[in-house]
């Protein structure tokens, strides 16, 4: 004879409810921090960040970048919309002084784990080209302490200490997979210094070493690689040369023996296209990198900086 136990009911009732509880901790301790399937939420100021983020969080993290494609970096004002979604975030990652809308929305934000890259390597102080330029009309003060120039991505070497720094920061925001974070960024420095062989082997031997650009973004560029950049206007590559800085890039482009006046896809090349109509020059398309859409000659940052090196190499008469 089976003999059955009844349980009452309102024990039955408690035993459901417990166990619905435990359950529903069990679900928050397996979702994520921002509720997306356990993913670290990474926000990005703009693409060279994101970049970093995407190559070193790889399939841990969910990266959005607060810069839309197509959209000038120097210029973006902050919604509210990406203010909100700043303050949800695991981790910002941003580069102090590019952007002022952003530097001002992340001091608010309140997020416990906020990376500047501009604290992962050193800055420098660059005019409007290798030479001295103080005080002319084109050099550019206000970014960093006095003049430090943001565009470390564009030297492969110092976009290696800050992807190191990056991935130290996303090791210790999500230590359960520190060591894909380890090994990924392992992976990206080892791509970066591939490019930076590139870089070396491919501008030794080059007839001039002067380049003119719109946008002074190259200085770091070239200082590494023994180059002299010629900015037509300064940091901001929206700001309007002199008139005589306009006269001055003339003598130096005959005197450098200069051969193409360089412009960028997310910036007006007016001024770029007037000063090679006036000098007799050709020009070609150099990218700082900023962002990425579908005029860029590349896919990501690794491939447009390949066809970087390959348009300055024409220019100046690889030999």
């Amino acid at each position: 004879m089976n003999v059955r136990r009844l349980i009452p009911a309102a024990a039955l009732a408690g035993a459901v409810a417990l166990g619905a509880t435990a359950l529903t901790a069990c679900s928050a301790a397996t979702a994520d921090r921002g509720g997306k399937d356990g993913k670290l939420d990474v926000t990005a100021s703009f693409y060279p960040m994101q970049f970093l983020a995407e190559q070193i969080g790889k399939d841990h993290v969910k990266v959005t970048s607060l810069t839309k494609p197509g959209v000038e970096p120097h210029d973006l004002e902050i919604t509210p919309k990406q203010t909100a979604q700043l303050g949800e975030s695991d981790v910002i990652l941003y580069l102090k002084t590019v952007q002022p809308a952003v530097d001002k929305a992340v001091a608010q934000s309140g997020v416990k784990t906020v990376v500047d890259a501009a604290t992962l390597t050193k800055l420098e102080v660059h005019g409007t080209s290798g030479h001295d330029h103080e005080g002319e009309e084109g050099h550019e003060e206000g970014h960093g302490e006095a003049g430090e120039d943001p565009h470390i991505w564009l030297d492969p070497v110092k976009y290696a200490e800050v992807a190191k720094g990056v991935g130290a920061a996303l090791e210790k925001a999500d230590p359960a997979h520190a060591a894909d974070y380890k090994k990924n960024t392992d992976e990206l420095v080892g791509k970066l210094t591939a490019l930076d062989t590139e870089f070396k082997d491919g501008l030794k031997n080059t007839s001039s070493k002067t380049f003119i650009t719109t946008h002074s973004a190259f200085g770091y560029l070239a200082e590494r690689y023994g180059l002299d950049q010629e900015g037509i206007s300064g940091f901001d590559p929206e700001s309007e040369p002199s008139p005589a800085r306009m006269k001055d890039l003339q003598a130096i482009a005959k005197k450098d023996n200069v051969s193409t006046v360089f412009f960028e896809t997310l910036a007006s090349d007016k001024t770029a296209k007037t000063l090679a109509a006036d000098t007799g020059l050709k020009t070609d398309v150099l990218d700082p990198l900023e962002g990425i859409t579908g005029k860029s000659q590349g896919a990501d940052y690794i491939e447009v900086m390949q066809a970087n090196l390959k348009n300055l190499q024409k220019a100046l008469g690889n030999k």
